[in-house]
């Protein structure tokens, strides 16, 4: 067996992963606890299928009792910029670093399939199952059981070699190959990741509020946000990178060396004024083939809304006027929100 998992090895590199381990499918128990907690607070928000499939997640095993072994591998989307410089611009929208391209689900479960069908061929008789985020599999703690990185104050993995710019893809198998032991916990006394969220979405260091998290309100979160945490989300239109950004770990990172997780030129720093006259196949049509697709352009347009309220650019007051008509109540909402904003009646702000 540590023949075959020096091969593995090799094979996952030639395949473009940028690091593998393995672990037991019964190496997180503690994960599971941490789950049910953090669903029986609500902190979920609106993921319903959080709690509609918490046997599965919490339990690997029932996932698949014949598994016999996980085999977690690290795929690199590291930029070629400093994801922070966008949010700093208020007339452009700011996409997290991972959805400026290609959808990675494609990408990786391709990969993974590869590196699975080979294994098979190693060892007759042997079964796999492939998952990359589609599945109740939690790819953080087994990510950290199999020594890739650990879970950091921000509840991401964090990698020595990777920094916080990595995605997680599994493999699992009856194969009884040997584990590689956990990465322990590098973070220390730093806070940073803690200290950069615009939205204080963190109640303790290794617990999240998915409720208060940009990424949850502008990916998951169907209707109008709270209108307390609209002047938080800044010009963020789709997902967010600051606490992953502040991690001091990315001194490590590297740049993706898949072409297709380099930012697309129009979604690198889009402007604003072009983002919210977008209707549904405009919208298809610049992010074919991009995870953000399937948030859907109503859902899109409503965060670029938030963004130009924030924005204090009155230059932008036109395009928003069009959408207070807008069939959809979350677009109409935030458009009345942006001109509020703007004209500088909400809250006594400009």
């Amino acid at each position: 067996m540590r023949a075959l998992r020096a091969a593995l090895q090799r094979k996952a590199l030639d395949e473009g992963f940028a690091a593998v381990g393995i672990c037991k499918p019964g190496d997180i128990p503690d994960a599971g606890r941490h789950l049910r907690e953090f669903v029986e607070m609500g902190r979920h928000g609106t993921m319903r299928w959080m709690a509609e499939r918490l046997h599965w997640r919490t339990d690997p095993t029932a996932l698949w009792p014949e598994a016999r072994a996980v085999i977690m591998l690290a795929e690199n989307y590291g930029p070629d910029d400093d994801p922070m410089r966008v949010v700093r611009m208020a007339d452009r929208g700011a996409i997290s670093v991972y959805a400026r391209n290609r959808d990675y689900h494609d990408i990786v479960k391709k990969r993974l399939k590869r590196v699975g069908r080979w294994l098979i061929d190693q060892v007759e008789g042997a079964q796999i199952k492939v998952f990359v985020d589609t599945a109740p599999v939690m790819e953080k703690p087994l990510g950290q059981a199999a020594g890739l990185g650990w879970q950091g104050k921000h509840t991401n993995l964090v990698s020595r070699q990777l920094g916080s710019w990595f995605f997680l893809g599994a493999i699992f198998t009856t194969i009884p190959l040997p584990s590689d032991g956990a990465e322990p916990d590098h973070c220390g006394n730093c806070r940073a990741c803690l200290d950069s969220c615009p939205t204080d979405a963190f109640p303790a260091p290794y617990q999240l509020d998915a409720r208060r998290c940009i990424s949850y309100l502008t990916i998951e979160h169907a209707g109008p946000v709270d209108e307390a945490l609209r002047p938080a989300l800044g010009n963020h239109i789709y997902g967010c990178d600051d606490c992953l950004a502040a991690c001091p770990w990315n001194k490590f990172a590297r740049l993706a060396s898949e072409a297709r997780y380099h930012a697309r030129a129009r979604l690198r720093a889009p402007r604003l004024a072009d983002l919210v006259q977008l209707d549904d196949a405009a919208f298809r049509e610049l992010f074919s083939g991009s995870p953000i697709k399937r948030s859907g352009r109503n859902r899109f347009v409503r965060n670029v809304l938030y963004a130009i309220g924030n924005s204090g650019d009155c230059s932008l007051t036109e395009p928003v006027e069009k959408l207070q008509y807008d069939p959809d109540e979350g677009v109409s909402d935030a458009a009345r929100w942006a001109l509020a904003r703007l004209s500088g009646t909400l809250y006594g702000e400009g």
